[in-house]
């Protein structure tokens, strides 16, 4: 009797820790993450084509490959970047984190976003790369899905700091100069 006791005592504590990480993963807004890795994995083993689509001729001239390793590579080199600064304030969820600071300094005077920016570049890239008009539909996806995902996010940013909505107004979200 005192065995199955600490065995339904240890399975109610584990189910109140599984229901806790959950939640914490709910309120950091894990499921935008998940999501946007299904994008991602969906992206990345893209066929070049599906019997019933029409093909894109243009995605296999050689203009589009060197077209598709400029903009992966500078979507790579813009991500790094952003990255990079945000440093010990980087989480995967986009919800920011409780101890973090606002960065406004170097790429992110640039666009608001831009480890999200280099995302979509790099998946255009890829399409391109690899001929696939199903890879390059899912980018425009991608991008859909950023808008979305950041636009949740900066009401968490304003939330965590004033001066953000200061910062919406100077600088672009995902495209330099543009959007």
């Amino acid at each position: 009797m005192a065995l199955r006791s600490s065995v339904d005592l240890h399975t109610a504590i584990m189910v109140q820790k599984v229901q806790s990480i959950i939640q914490t993963f709910t309120e950091r807004g894990g499921w935008w993450v998940v999501i946007q890795f299904v994008l991602l994995f969906a992206l990345a083993l893209a066929p070049s084509e599906l019997s019933g689509l029409p093909a894109l001729p243009f995605l296999r001239e050689q203009g589009a490959l060197i077209a598709g390793f400029v903009l992966g590579g500078c979507g790579i080199a813009l991500a790094g970047i952003g990255l990079l600064h945000l440093g010990a304030n980087l989480t995967p969820f986009p919800r920011p984190r409780d101890d973090g600071t606002l960065i406004q300094h170097g790429v992110y005077a640039i666009v608001r976003h831009p480890i999200y920016s280099g995302i979509v570049l790099g998946a255009f890239g890829w399409s391109l790369v690899r001929g696939s008009g199903i890879a390059l539909a899912l980018s425009v996806v991608l991008l859909v899905f950023f808008h979305f995902k950041s636009r949740r996010e900066e009401r968490w940013l304003i939330e965590r700091y004033p001066e953000y909505a200061d910062y919406q107004k100077r600088v672009k979200k995902l495209i330099p100069f543009i959007w």
